[in-house]
């Protein structure tokens, strides 16, 4: 079971969680994820950048102590014996400790290493790992709080953005099966973070407790892994933009990943490879419907009607356009992918022409400017570099889609109906995927487009 941020955001909210681990572990071995309380992992890489341009020493004591306020008022209302209350607020201690003096060491140095932002990002989880397992035992439940680290993720030092190295399956096996089977332990592990061999502290990228979550379930053979979130479900899209959008009970793997490559915040990109491997569901949960049966991502889906399960949005991103002609197409990609590579700029969709050299790339638009000067390097007076800031990509998504002709055409039609101008267009070979990019200020409305054109309403 993994709780994201909101679920556990304070006192009341981390008490409701122990009781439904409670309730759930009565009839099962249960190992917990849990997730920093809502904000606070901003606050932290926020506090962390302040104290790299030389924040005061009185600056980080004040955020340190409004952390405290926060964490001691959970602490409070989600442990209900005055002795587990004394015991984790020592703890606690400990770590508001630690936290203060490297905030204060990075403030001196005035250097923010990937390294040092890791290690004061992990504090969020770190945080609420003991407060979630003290309030179970406060319960009656045996629990014990670990980091990733303890469990057994070991990964690489790509800080910020580590991955397991082989192995971690056996190891977080043999740390993790005794506490289950033989003590009948609940651990409660801090999700987005691993360790390296040598014990620093690594993370795995935003959003990567649901990928915790999967490594663990993936390495003791789990029967499901919930996800606790805030919603019944996944949906047809975000009921943000269409409040319309319906509840989809069952979804295969390749759809979801497809989704939450594209913008739905279903789950971390990465984080349905560990039991896609082994078959092991994955179920979306309401934490506050709790009864609900939620959406069931496996392996293959029962027989659907939809051609279009579901579809996407991503907002405020860019397209950097690579033109020109008689050039050696992979040898252009080739350097292209290398540079951006380099710059670190993250690619969501490509889209290339090659009748002529013309090669378009979507980038969050916080990259488009720094893409777009890296490449101009490749320009030469055939070859032209461009870029167009403030677009929106919207992402149809559906097995039903694979082998059914006409689906494009639906899609363009729809679209040239509303007046709706589509700049670039993307499929994925597998025809579960028909990406497009409008005009930021058009996304919204392509959106409800297509949504209306399959019939995807309640």
């Amino acid at each position: 079971m993994k709780f994201g941020g909101v679920s556990v955001k304070d006192g009341n909210s981390i008490l409701h969680c122990a009781n439904l681990i409670k309730k759930f572990s009565e009839e099962n071995e249960i190992v917990v994820v849990v997730s920093a309380m809502s904000g606070v992992t901003d606050s932290l890489l926020s506090a962390a950048a302040k104290c790299s341009s030389g924040a005061s020493a009185g600056y980080v004591k004040l955020f340190v102590a409004e952390m405290m306020k926060r964490h001691y008022e959970a602490v409070e209302k989600a442990v209900l014996s005055d002795d587990i209350k004394v015991r984790v607020i020592q703890a606690l201690e400990r770590l508001f400790d630690e936290l203060e003096k490297v905030l204060l060491g990075i403030s001196y140095l005035g250097e923010l290493t990937k390294r040092s932002e890791d290690y004061i990002v992990s504090f969020g989880e770190r945080l609420v790992a003991p407060i979630l397992s003290a309030s179970l035992l406060s319960l009656g439940v045996d629990s014990v709080a670990m980091t990733g680290g303890d469990a057994g993720i070991i990964t690489d030092k790509n800080y910020g953005r580590a991955k397991p190295l082989p192995g971690v399956y056996d190891l977080i096996k043999t740390r993790l099966e005794p506490l289950l089977r033989i003590k009948k332990t609940v651990p409660v592990v801090t999700g987005f973070i691993g360790a390296t061999e040598d014990g620093t502290i690594t993370t795995l990228g935003r959003g990567g407790s649901d990928y915790t979550a999967t490594i663990l379930a993936s390495a003791l053979n789990a029967d499901e892994v919930w996800l606790w979130k805030e919603v019944d479900g996944i949906m047809t899209c975000d009921p943000k933009f269409v409040p319309e959008a319906k509840f989809i009970p069952e979804i295969s793997y390749q759809e979801a990943m497809e989704l939450s490559h594209f913008g739905a915040k279903i789950l971390h990109p990465l984080a349905l490879i560990p039991v896609m491997r082994k078959g092991i569901p994955v179920r979306i949960k309401n934490v506050f419907n709790p009864d609900a049966v939620g959406t069931v991502i496996c392996a293959s889906t029962k027989e659907s009607k939809e051609i279009v399960k579901a579809l996407s949005l991503i907002q405020n991103t860019g397209i950097v356009n690579i033109s020109g002609a008689g050039f050696d197409f992979a040898e252009i990609m080739a350097k292209v992918f290398s540079i951006l590579a380099q710059e670190r700029v993250n690619v969501i969709m490509v889209s290339q022409s090659s009748s002529e050299l013309n090669l378009s790339i979507v980038v969050d638009n916080k990259d488009v400017e720094k893409a777009y000067r890296a490449l101009k390097i490749i320009e030469n007076g055939v070859i032209k570099v461009s870029k167009i800031e403030n677009i929106a990509i919207v992402s149809a998504v559906g097995a039903g889609m694979a082998g059914t002709p006409g689906v494009a055409g639906r899609i363009f039609s729809a679209l040239g109906k509303n007046k709706i101008n589509v700049v670039m267009i993307s499929q994925s070979c597998s025809e579960y995927n028909i990406s497009f990019a409008v005009k930021a200020e058009e996304g919204v409305n392509a959106l409800r487009v297509i949504h209306d054109e399959f019939g995807l309403k309640n």
